[in-house]
């Protein structure tokens, strides 16, 4: 299969790029740092020799960096079998006193590198009746937290994005799924005083994402909600 993941120089991307790689699949990746792509290919291709990962170096808060990854996945002249759309930022703040421009930031790239992205590909997936999306939310967006302003307001629009494909795709037989993780211990979790056993493993979110897109023709999982066994951080 083609697997297509954005943001995927670390983190829950890097978790996703090596699952899908672990059963032979085509990988194309994309974030703004090369030194990372490079060494998650290099990394896949030393574990899973029989997979092929390609990466595109490119800034996805822009609509520029967004429709040259999308041009540069139909020059692969591939059928795109699974896109997931896990791209974020996080800006902690409250509505009232976050920086100036944070809402846009929070938006650009929470929000439409996911619609930019899979509007460029959809013609396709469409025309060939298949294909499954995932777009990863938040918890944040079924919950509003303080200190999570503009990244819950983004979250719950990405949220909205995702619900509506879903509807619009079910003609097309386009699975889409919306993935609403908890805390899941990343890089910016480092130095914060959390444990890692009391936040999830990136790895537990890819295996949940693998284990839906491995579901028959005719299942679609719509939601998948994850928190940490103790629940969200107070």
């Amino acid at each position: 299969m083609n697997i297509v993941i954005t943001g995927a120089g670390k983190g829950m991307g890097k978790a996703l790029t090596h699952r899908f790689a672990a059963d032979n699949n085509n990988i194309y990746i994309c974030s703004r740092t090369e030194s990372e792509l490079k060494k998650v290919a290099e990394e896949v291709e030393k574990a899973c020799p029989e997979s092929r990962v390609r990466y595109f170096v490119t800034d996805l808060s822009t609509k520029v960096g967004v429709l040259d990854f999308a041009n540069w996945i139909k020059k692969q002249e591939i059928d795109v079998d699974i896109l997931i759309n896990n791209a974020g930022n996080f800006i902690p703040g409250s509505v009232y006193n976050e920086k100036e421009g944070t809402l846009e930031k929070m938006i650009e790239t929470n929000l439409y590198s996911a619609y930019y992205l899979t509007r460029a590909l959809l013609p396709k997936m469409m025309k060939n009746k298949r294909g499954h999306i995932f777009n990863m939310s938040s918890v944040a967006a079924l919950q509003a937290y303080n200190n999570g302003g503009a990244y819950s307001i983004s979250k719950f629009a990405l949220t909205g994005f995702s619900k509506n494909l879903r509807e619009e795709m079910k003609e097309y037989d386009i699975k889409v799924t919306t993935v609403f993780p908890g805390a899941v211990y990343t890089s910016s979790w480092e130095g914060s005083g959390v444990l890692p056993e009391r936040i999830m493993e990136e790895t537990d979110i890819a295996e949940l994402i693998y284990s839906a897109a491995s579901l028959s023709p005719q299942a679609c999982v719509e939601e998948i909600i994850v928190r940490p066994l103790k629940g969200d951080l107070p």
